[in-house]
């Protein structure tokens, strides 16, 4: 069997990058021959490396430049997924999947050429539920919710510290990660008193986000924050398993209705610091609403204030920090690689 995947901001390596990746890594394990549509086949170390994912066994293809040289090359393959940038694509395999992991709106989705074009998809799926409202609405149709691999298994809670975690790109693209705002919000428990406890901040500058980094780090000053750039899977494996408590701004100060596509849309980071036994508390909107339960395993905010208070609350109340980063590694298991691999053998079965 044959697989050809194509995601257009392969280079951004993010949690778009994680969802086609651990497909094409599934599926090269089972023995199909997989290849994915790219240029540069020296994206593949590193995207193996910070992903932590086995790619040997994908081959990376230079993307064909017309549609004749798309149409003939497609029809070899007997599953094509594709990543949606907003368009449909013209698909030509056996089995077309058709991926969305941004709710895009308003962009003229029920054209004559795009039912057209869906005609030829076998399947359409979206990471969260909060994605899928969107896109239907948008396009006419019926997706199905996958949520994003989580490889929970190889995240562990180990000798807690007293760090708040953040992790995410460092970069002012369409979905800003926001950590200036965790950065002040910082600074001003530390004015209050707080001590012993440090702000670590992790996350890539592949894509946009050099600067941003450097002015990060102006606006910290003495204060005790910590960055770490683009940093392998072991280490924020480690990170993630010291961490007491995880923090994300993401969303921070946007109406989720007019702009959907600058909210998180799932948040795969989120999962990892719960799998670890870390306690989240991230911005209520988006696809985060549908990870943890508030309270139970987990809190939400959208004003400064409210960060600032349920943070306290927790650190002044040990016993409770203790039970919820217990019952945060269990809620975690549901979005693991082996449940997402297996929703996606049994839409590549009914297809064939």
């Amino acid at each position: 069997m044959k697989a050809v995947f194509f995601d257009p901001y392969l280079d951004t390596v993010g949690g778009g990058e994680r969802y086609i990746l651990t497909l094409a890594e599934h599926l090269s394990q089972k023995d199909w021959d997989v290849n994915l549509f790219w240029n540069d086949p020296e994206l593949k170390e590193k995207l193996a490396s910070r992903l932590n994912l086995n790619l040997n066994r994908v081959n990376f293809t230079p993307i064909p430049k017309k549609l004749s040289e798309k149409w003939k090359m497609s029809r070899q393959y007997d599953l094509s997924f594709w990543l949606s940038d907003g368009s449909i694509p013209l698909l030509f395999s056996k089995n077309n999947i058709l991926h969305f992991q941004v709710p895009f709106h308003e962009i003229d989705g029920r054209s004559v050429l795009n039912r057209v074009k869906l005609k030829n998809i076998s399947h359409i799926v979206c990471n969260s539920k909060f994605t899928k409202k969107f896109i239907d609405k948008e396009y006419g149709v019926d997706t199905q919710v996958i949520y994003p691999p989580v490889d929970v298994e190889k995240f562990k809670p180990g000798k807690k510290e007293n760090i708040i975690l953040s992790v995410g790109r460092f970069s002012q693209l369409l979905q800003a990660k926001c950590q200036d705002v965790l950065i002040e919000v910082f600074k001003k428990m530390v004015d209050r008193g707080l001590s012993g406890w440090r702000l670590v901040l992790a996350g890539g500058t592949d894509v946009g986000g050099k600067e941003y980094f450097r002015k990060l780090k102006r606006q910290t000053g003495s204060y005790p924050v910590d960055f770490l750039e683009n940093p392998e899977f072991g280490i924020l494996k480690s990170l993630y398993s010291r961490a007491k408590i995880f923090w994300s701004a993401s969303g921070f100060g946007i109406d989720e209705e007019k702009n959907p596509e600058k909210v998180e849309h799932f948040g795969i980071t989120t999962v990892e610091a719960m799998a670890a036994g870390t306690v989240p508390i991230v911005v209520g909107k988006g696809g985060t609403k549908e990870i943890f339960e508030e309270e139970k395993t987990g809190f939400f905010w959208e004003k400064e204030g409210e960060l600032i208070e349920k943070t306290s609350s927790l650190l002044k109340n040990p016993k409770k920090l203790l039970e919820l980063s217990q019952a945060v590694v269990k809620s975690s298991k549901r979005f693991s690689k082996k449940r997402f691999s297996q929703q996606f053998d049994e839409i590549i079965q009914k297809n064939r």
